[in-house]
């Protein structure tokens, strides 16, 4: 999955791991990365701390791609999230588009009772569209373990603009919008400049206390 989604993104990779080629799966590939903070929808998911990623991707010829990731976050009940996501991307003539449904999961901390819930979990069906350096995306809440959430109580609509400042430097602008009985309502906006691996970020919110915050991160793909 192409974590443009999300957003929301989490960027990929704190070091870089060797493949042997006789060993290699067509089509798959990881990576793993470490922020400064961990941003989601404008809103720190780490309590403002640095948080490690990584995650493993399928993706088939057909457009098919399906993986899994993980980050530590900072939650009363839970340390770590781990996202399970499968959806089809594909390209037709002057744009191209992905949907797919992606599944956020909070292991709950072992200090918290067996059986006890959490409510943290849950799932959104996603889609983005880009033409030229522009997407679009909205995902909408599909289900939850929260009593009384049902498909639909949220919407998240973004838009992000990429361009090349420079050879070798990109940046992206980005503004969203989180909205719903499932949501914590409210615009966020941000700015980033990436080269080899390492990105420098500017988040903004006006929800849930948040204010202007930046990030530094390094990130690699690899194939396996």
């Amino acid at each position: 999955m192409k974590k443009t989604l999300l957003v929301a993104s989490i960027l990929g990779a704190v070091s870089a791991m060797s493949s042997t080629s006789a060993m290699a799966v067509e089509g798959l590939s990881a990576n793993a990365a470490v922020t400064s903070n961990y941003y989601w929808r404008g809103m720190t998911q780490a309590d403002d701390g640095a948080a490690v990623s990584g995650g493993i991707d399928y993706e088939d010829k057909s457009g098919f791609y399906a993986g899994v990731w993980t980050s530590n976050v900072v939650y009363d009940s839970a340390a770590s999230e781990v996202d399970f996501y499968a959806g089809f991307a594909g390209e037709a003539e002057g744009f191209s588009y992905d949907v797919g449904y992606v599944y956020f999961a909070y292991p709950k901390k072992s200090s918290i009772p067996a059986g006890a819930s959490t409510e943290l979990d849950f799932g959104e069906i996603y889609a983005n569209v880009s033409f030229d350096s522009l997407t679009l995306g909205v995902a909408v809440l599909a289900n939850a373990e929260a009593s009384g959430a049902s498909f639909g109580d949220s919407t998240y609509i973004s838009a992000d603009y990429g361009f090349e400042l420079a050879e070798g430097l990109e940046a992206n602008l980005h503004i969203g919008s989180y909205d719903g009985d499932f949501a914590s309502e409210g615009i966020d906006i941000g700015a980033s400049v990436s080269k080899d691996g390492f990105t420098f970020g500017l988040v903004d919110s006006d929800r849930d206390g948040q204010t202007l915050g930046y990030y530094v991160s390094y990130a690699v793909d690899f194939d396996l």
